[in-house]
């Protein structure tokens, strides 16, 4: 049978539908791969040979896509065992998926740390559920403190800290908000100078969602770390796009900022004021 050419151009990947439009032909191609990466998952290792018989696509087509697999470090391949006497040539490759591949299928990871932290709060109390949160997050930022406490200036410590929070998979970054002009006086006026730490994702947002008292415990760990008070202005775990901590200008200076952010709902959400001063 005849192939199209739109066919053709996406390496016989769509035997069944001819690909119209770009859009078309980047969603069958994803389509694919994500074929090419179940089988894997469900059948592997096996080779690209017998990738392309079960899913009746080209062996050209289905290199592409094992091809892809590995250079992202989802599959990994490992010499075929030998049948029969020992012949020339290379070994056949069998292919199969890395942690990193399986990742793409989703885990429970974080339905079974939310059954973990209810079975805790109901047997050993409220107080045990905080003590961990503690824990945790003391294990989080212990490592980083030389490095955060090498400063007395608190945006200074807030830049470590954020480079800290990367190194842990927080995507995290800060910005100095507020000016103060020489015309300015009264304390009041100070009240939004200073930095904001920008996490820009969370980890636990799905478990902190369920038991704000890791949100807290990390709050009150910031504040330690930054020798002053500072102020949870949006939680990603609250529906925000970014969980964002206010850090004023100066040491120990309390800090009292508008907490309002809007969530994906339309309504204001409040974030009360977290830390305790240093």
């Amino acid at each position: 049978m005849k192939k199209t050419a739109a066919a053709d151009q996406v390496g016989g990947d769509t035997p069944r539908t001819a690909v119209n439009a770009v859009p078309s032909q980047v969603s069958a191609e994803g389509k694919t791969r994500s074929e090419v990466a179940r089988l894997l998952l469900e059948q592997g290792p096996m080779t690209a040979v017998v990738v392309a018989e079960q899913l009746g696509i080209s062996p050209a087509a289905v290199r592409r896509h094992l091809d892809a697999l590995l250079a992202d470090g989802e599959a990994e391949t490992r010499d075929a065992p030998r049948r029969g006497p020992r012949g020339r040539g290379r070994p056949a490759k069998l292919f199969l998926l890395t942690e990193a591949g399986r990742a793409r299928f989703g885990h429970a990871y974080d339905d079974l740390a939310v059954s973990a932290i209810r079975f805790l709060a109901e047997h050993a109390g409220e107080d045990a559920v905080r003590a961990f949160a503690e824990r945790r997050v003391a294990s989080l930022v212990e490592p980083h403190r030389l490095a955060i406490t090498g400063s007395s200036d608190p945006a200074a410590r807030a830049e470590a800290l954020a480079t800290a929070l990367t190194r842990e998979g927080y995507a995290a970054s800060t910005r100095q908000v507020g000016t103060l002009s020489s015309s300015q006086e009264g304390p009041g006026l100070r009240q939004n100078v200073g930095a904001q730490l920008c996490q820009h994702h969370c980890p636990v947002a799905h478990v902190a969602a369920e038991f704000p008292q890791l949100c807290e415990a990390e709050t009150e760990a910031f504040a330690k770390l930054l020798g002053t008070h500072v102020q949870r202005l949006a939680t990603i775990a609250r529906g925000d796009s970014v969980c964002t901590t206010h850090v004023p200008a100066s040491a120990g200076q309390p800090a009292h900022p508008e907490p309002v952010s809007t969530v994906p709902s339309g309504r204001t959400a409040r974030i009360p004021n977290g830390g305790k001063p240093a």
